[in-house]
């Protein structure tokens, strides 16, 4: 019996239990199946640069961002890689810093060399921050302007971190990103700590009708601002390209503007007043101006601009450099302001700004009847024809106010631009009374990080706007504060010039009628 019960065992030998095997796989599935879904409900909840997660602002509504072109794991990843990994990763195992040592040979070479004076126009920053002067900024002032704010910057020790509310256009935002890193590269070490709300959408908000006596406007960066608002103007992200509509970074581009408008003299340009855009985006300007659209009555070639069938054909038909063969190019603010402007003034020929309501950062530069002529939005198709007549009646003084427009441009190098944005960053962390610190919900944005967003198209445009090094020459010297009547003085003298071409244009009129 017991030889019986051995062979037994010996026939059956006991088999290795495949039940503790089948629990380790599965639970080892279960918690790829967790991570899995983890990480796709964090990345779901992360907002990007480019716009995942974040809806258009409330006071600009456009259609929000398609991210379709990608699987939900494979954005998922990657949101979680752009957004948290890459700026770690690069501080590890990117570029060498600089020894201490070799950081203050750097520094004791620039600051041994003399910078240029600052352009004339950056007395304007003095009057955009005048606001805060004497009270200065709060921290509460900084966390009321979310409200009209699409994102937050906060620059620490030379590092920036953005916190993000809404989406916006294209891709405003990467750009303006990657000019601030731009910015820090090239000045390294000199950036102060800052903490800026900033909104990427076009019509200022900070009305100084509405700000009651004795209490301070909220301190918001944006492109453009009017004499109506408080927004703090700063250069726009073309700056550094749009390559929605393939335009260069501007050095570039000017370059290319400038080469196109050499092609023809000036008595060979055509002598009529040249407009391609889009006129519909809630501008009356724009649709008032496809009404002068004749070139026989009133000296225009005004051009109805198709977007969707530009992209096809790959913007052959826009670009701008062969569109400075017109003596004249006319300016027409669209929903407010636009980017147009620095390549209609760039082209050489006569710029016709109609009434223009909004300025940019660099717009303070320009004088009536020097390096732009004035057109009237009232009775307006009379009005470029007085300037086209006039022109033509004195083309080398037409000329020469072109000319003076071109030049304006080709000082506002990329170095000018930079300038500007350090000593604007620079004198506004002078005024706030606390120590920025990002917020728990901000991100590190560098480089690296902006380049794993960016498309392919994008990556060539950013790369071609990269700074290479650190600059070798300190920023231009920044004029002292003017007397505050300096700001009011100039703009009268503007509005006499522009009242003087009025009443050229009116008698002109009269002796016709």
């Amino acid at each position: 019996m017991a030889k019986q019960h051995a062979w037994a065992h010996s026939a059956h030998p006991r088999s290795p239990s495949y039940l503790f095997f089948s629990v380790v796989a599965l639970s080892f599935l279960s918690l790829i199946a967790l991570l899995i879904y983890k990480v796709d409900n964090f990345a779901s909840q992360t907002k990007t640069i480019v716009g995942h997660n974040l809806e258009p602002t409330p006071w600009h509504i456009f259609p929000p961002k398609n991210f379709t072109d990608e699987s939900r794991h494979s954005r998922a990843y990657k949101i979680i890689q752009c957004s948290y990994l890459t700026c770690r990763y690069a501080a590890t195992v990117g570029v060498a810093q600089p020894s201490e040592g070799l950081e203050e040979e750097r520094r004791g070479l620039v600051s041994s060399r003399t910078p240029p004076q600052c352009p004339n126009f950056f007395k304007f920053i003095y009057r955009d921050l005048e606001p805060w002067m004497t009270t200065r900024i709060s921290v509460n002032h900084i966390n009321e302007a979310k409200e009209h704010a699409a994102f937050r910057i906060v620059i620490v020790e030379g590092k920036l971190f953005v916190d993000l509310y809404y989406a916006c256009v294209q891709s405003r935002l990467m750009f303006t990103l990657w000019g601030i890193l731009q910015l820090i590269k090239k000045y390294p070490g000199m950036v102060p700590d800052v903490d800026m709300m900033f909104d990427c959408m076009d019509k200022p908000t900070i009305e100084r009708a509405r700000v009651e006596n004795g209490s301070l406007p909220l301190p918001l960066f944006r492109y453009c601002t009017t004499e109506a608002h408080f927004d703090i103007p700063f250069p726009d992200w073309s700056f550094w390209g749009w390559p929605e509509v393939n335009v260069e970074a501007w050095d570039e581009q000017f370059k290319e503007i400038k080469k196109g408008s050499q092609a023809q003299t000036w008595l060979k340009k055509i002598p009529r007043a040249y407009w391609k855009g889009n006129p519909d985006v809630e501008s009356p300007i724009r649709l008032a101006l496809m009404q002068c659209n004749d070139s026989n009555l009133w000296g225009t070639e005004i051009i109805r601009q198709d977007w969707a069938e530009e992209a096809k054909t790959g913007y052959e038909r826009s670009k701008l450099s062969d569109q400075c063969n017109y003596r004249y190019k006319i300016y027409a603010e669209g929903y407010a302001w636009s980017v147009s402007l620095k390549y209609i003034l760039s082209c050489g020929s006569l710029p016709l700004l109609i009434s223009p309501q909004y300025e940019d950062f660099f717009t303070r530069a320009l004088v009536p009847k020097l390096n732009y002529w004035p057109v009237s939005n009232i009775d307006l198709c009379r009005s470029i024809k007085f300037a086209v007549d006039w022109g033509n009646t004195n083309p080398s003084q037409a000329e020469a106010v072109g000319k003076r427009a071109q030049h304006l441009m080709e000082s506002l190098s990329m170095d000018r631009v930079y300038d500007y944005m350090f000593h604007l960053i620079s004198e506004y962390a002078k005024l706030q009374d606390f120590k920025p610190v990002p917020p728990s919900s901000a991100q590190q944005v560098c480089e690296e990080s902006l380049l794993c967003f960016a498309d392919d198209k994008q990556k060539e445009f950013l790369k071609k706007s990269a700074v290479t090094d650190g600059s070798s020459t300190p920023p231009c010297t920044l004029i002292k504060r003017p007397n505050p009547n300096f700001f009011t003085i100039w703009n009268d003298q503007k509005r006499k010039i522009i009242d003087n071409v009025k009443d050229m244009e009116n008698r002109a009129n009269a002796a016709i009628t």
